[in-house]
């Protein structure tokens, strides 16, 4: 094993969560090195749709201009398609926000980890996590990390950030307590497609099942397809092409249609659906970001928009550095998480008809646009990032 090298901060996981993490951390003046088992700005699963409040995220750190300047569509409708009724929604000018953005995430994560360098941060790609390092009284103090050459590394941190996903190594190690467990999940179906002529996000549903088309960049447009897990089980996983037209073709003939002058560019993704949590998101020497310490149902497309608003919570405990700092993370975190978990549980339980579904978007709404007053409430008080 190397010798040992010495940080603040060590961020376990360098895309949306954990860059925006690290950039914030290290504008603060803290030591931060970001390591993540994948490449520089390669492609993950992602719906990329960007609310309100992850959009605003990025405009207060001044990295709205990059994401533009890449080619990202600027979104100003969404359209939701509640069978054959459909509901325009225009997206108003507020808070310095005149449109929303749903980049690649090719985009998004490399404009966060450049961002974050420039502020100070080390980041190193191709790098894992082995263990974590703690002192006798049982505070983490580190971790052994594993460089793309297979030599095991001691890292010493005063805080060890685990923004590396769903299934947590950090929250592993860490033995991080499961607060709260959703009782529902989708499964979805995702494809790439050029050629597709529509403008906006749009919402489709019929009852037990949505889709979105998205639009992102290079000119496509992501569409996804989100079912009862039942059902994906049902269909022929061997096939996943052939299975998303199906599901498409069936529930959703407008979409279909669509599709039929449109191109699918690579492959068909698939996401066979977990159900959500919350995790405590920290304890002595750890912290969690992201999906580690909060996930739910995709169905929403609210889980990027939520990593940024954390990212600058965990930022703001970490440079105060005091346990009543990291409590009031966890308790804002919660506060604001909770109305967007139950309701997205509602919604991705498919026992809904039309009429209950916009009852459930109304409430999304609302939980969405309070966390954005929040936003705007600390910009005033405090100043932009």
């Amino acid at each position: 094993m190397r010798s040992h090298e010495s940080f603040d901060v060590l961020v376990v996981g360098a895309r949306c969560a954990g860059a925006a993490t690290a950039m914030l951390m290290a504008r603060r003046g803290l030591k931060v090195l970001a390591i993540d088992r994948g490449g520089y700005g390669t492609d993950t699963l992602s719906t990329h749709a960007l609310m309100r409040g992850g959009v605003f995220q990025l405009h207060r750190w001044g990295l709205l201009p990059r994401i533009v300047e890449m080619g990202t569509p600027a979104v100003r409708s969404t359209t939701f398609h509640y069978g054959d009724e459909v509901v325009d929604v225009p997206i108003k000018p507020s808070h310095g926000v005149d449109a929303l953005y749903a980049p690649r995430r090719t985009v998004l994560d490399s404009v966060l980890v450049d961002a974050a360098q420039e502020a100070g941060a080390e980041v190193r790609h191709s790098w894992t996590l082995a263990d974590l390092i703690r002192r006798p009284d049982g505070r983490v103090a580190g971790a052994v990390v594993v460089d793309p050459e297979g030599c095991r590394v001691e890292i010493a941190a005063e805080l060890v950030v685990g923004a590396d996903g769903i299934g947590s190594t950090v929250a592993r190690l860490a033995r991080a307590p499961t607060l709260r467990t959703s009782q529902h999940a989708t499964a979805a179906l995702y494809g790439y497609w050029s050629g597709i002529d529509a403008d906006g996000y749009r919402w489709h549903y019929r009852e037990g099942a949505g889709a979105g088309t998205i639009p992102t960049n290079a000119g496509q447009h992501c569409l996804f397809a989100s079912i009862p897990p039942e059902r994906f089980r049902r269909g022929d996983r061997n096939d996943l092409t052939a299975l998303y037209r199906h599901i498409v073709a069936e529930s959703w003939p407008e979409l279909a249609s669509m599709l039929a002058g449109a191109r699918l560019e690579g492959r068909v993704w698939a996401f066979a659906g977990r159900k959500g949590f919350l995790r405590q998101p920290w304890g002595p020497g750890w912290a969690l970001v992201g999906d580690a310490g909060y996930f739910k149902d995709p169905l929403t497309a609210h889980g990027i928009t939520d990593a940024l608003r954390d990212a600058e919570l965990l930022a703001e405990a970490a440079a105060r550095g005091t346990p009543a700092a990291f409590r009031e993370y966890a308790e804002v975190r919660d506060e604001l998480s909770l109305p967007l978990f139950r309701v997205t549980d509602a919604i991705a339980s498919c026992d809904w008809d039309l009429d209950m579904l916009k009852s459930l978007h109304q409430a999304l709404n609302k939980a969405m646009k309070r966390e954005v007053d929040w936003m705007a409430e600390r910009t005033v008080t405090a100043g932009a990032c």
